[in-house]
């Protein structure tokens, strides 16, 4: 069957649940899975190139909405919208059995639960009239066979792209899951002769030549 050049591009993995054949039961995932992202200012120039809106303005508004909207959530509100509802969710500091002893100060904000319901899937339906693409991924195995290839790219990569590196980069350059390319970055950082240095960098890590 030949291969489809439009859709959404996925990857199959396999899971821990062995199938009825005792092989691997597979799941499937968009290509690049939670990684690949698009951040506010590309979609507010994406809307802004196809839509009446005017640069920034999607923006501006998504800024009012998280403003009144957290006061709303920090009195208690569950939030109604057309993009989904939003409430506050709570956990509790320790283990408590007995109510009378739960005071004020033993409660704890635990972020915001979403759920979107049945919009985004009929929002994203949509659009998708090509369905799906299967794309084949390397296999990891082989790559990682080769470690002397795979530290030259990292080497190749880090000089690319400033002197600093991300496993998320290195995935995609490498061929390697995200796992696995953060997995190795990590061994070149231990040992007696680490070959990089991993320093926290916001919400992720950046890998950088010793």
């Amino acid at each position: 069957m030949p291969r489809k050049k439009s859709g959404m591009p996925f990857e199959v993995y396999p899971t821990p649940i062995k199938g009825k054949d005792g092989r691997n039961i597979l799941f499937a995932r968009p290509v690049g899975g939670l990684r690949k992202r698009i951040t506010e200012e590309q979609i507010d120039e994406y809307v802004a190139k196809y839509s009446l809106l005017s640069r920034g303005q999607l923006r501006l508004v998504l800024e009012e909405f998280k403003h009144w909207a957290s006061e709303m959530l920090a009195q208690g509100y569950r939030i109604d919208t057309p993009i989904g509802s939003f409430a506050p969710k709570l956990k509790m500091k320790g283990e408590f059995t007995d109510p009378d002893k739960v005071g004020h100060d033993d409660v704890e904000l635990d972020g915001v639960e979403y759920n979107p319901g049945k919009l985004w899937h009929e929002a994203i339906g949509y659009w998708m009239i090509d369905g799906f693409r299967k794309v084949d991924r390397p296999d990891n195995t082989k790559l990682l066979a080769d470690k002397e290839q795979l530290e030259q790219t990292m080497r190749d990569t880090i000089k690319r792209h400033g002197g600093a590196l991300t496993a998320n980069t290195f995935s995609l350059v490498s061929g390697l899951t995200y796992y696995s390319a953060r997995k190795l970055l990590d061994e070149w950082t231990q040992g007696d002769n680490p070959k990089l240095l991993k320093t926290r960098f916001g919400h992720s890590y950046i890998y950088t030549e010793i």
